[in-house]
């Protein structure tokens, strides 16, 4: 009687066994790793910009306050971007004919706002709000990561949920002083103030943080 089945089904069959495995793995990767990864948060993405804008230079080098440039960040929820006249407040006295400003100065010109693209990007249904976490004693660096040592903005942090909650459950570590918030070099010295007496000056609850309508209104 033959043989229904070759003496290699058994080998085909564990090779499709395998091959069934291996894509259930890299279907679980896909949809539970994937995600998660730097390039998927966008972390270290470094956007264009119309001008080569260095923090670098202007805020570590020149000690610039960043309040010079993002002058709603202790009003707003929006830090705000610098008009064209902050920019040349400066550059109508030095590097005045640098060819890497001529957007600048064609801005100045037409009157027309330079286009800069955003670096970090929050979906429509997060809402987020620069002026009380400035308020709270929370420093740009904390989100922003060395921002004052970027030659170019990039993205530091991937601001995703699980992130932002971390903090939120436990802010007393990411506070400092008022007169610090804005020092992209500061650090906890002994004389800092424990975060424990930074989290009564700023008369932070933690139980209220989590809520869901504290970032989705």
């Amino acid at each position: 009687m033959a043989a229904i089945f070759s003496p290699r089904a058994n080998l085909y069959t564990q090779f499709i066994l395998l091959g069934f495995g291996v894509m259930l793995v890299g279907l679980a990767a896909l949809v539970w790793v994937a995600p998660n990864t730097n390039y998927a948060n966008g972390i270290g993405f470094t956007p264009p910009q119309p001008v080569p804008f260095s923090h670098q230079h202007h805020v570590s080098g020149l000690g610039l306050d960043c309040r010079y440039c993002h002058t709603a960040v202790e009003q707003s929820a929006d830090a705000g971007m610098p008009a064209t006249q902050i920019c040349m407040t400066c550059h109508s006295q030095i590097w005045t004919n640098a060819q890497m400003l001529a957007p600048v100065r064609e801005s100045l010109a037409d009157h027309k706002p330079l286009r800069w693209n955003r670096v970090y990007t929050l979906p429509d249904y997060v809402y987020f709000d620069h002026s009380i976490h400035i308020a709270k004693g929370v420093g740009c660096t904390e989100c922003h990561g060395p921002i004052g040592d970027m030659p170019l903005t990039y993205q530091a942090t991937s601001l995703d949920m699980g992130w932002c909650l971390d903090c939120h459950r436990n802010p007393a570590p990411h506070l400092r002083p008022a007169n610090a918030v804005f020092d992209p070099h500061w650090q906890r010295t002994a004389a800092t103030p424990s975060p424990a007496a930074l989290m009564a000056k700023y008369h932070i609850h933690v139980a209220s943080l989590t809520d869901c309508s504290v970032c989705h209104r």
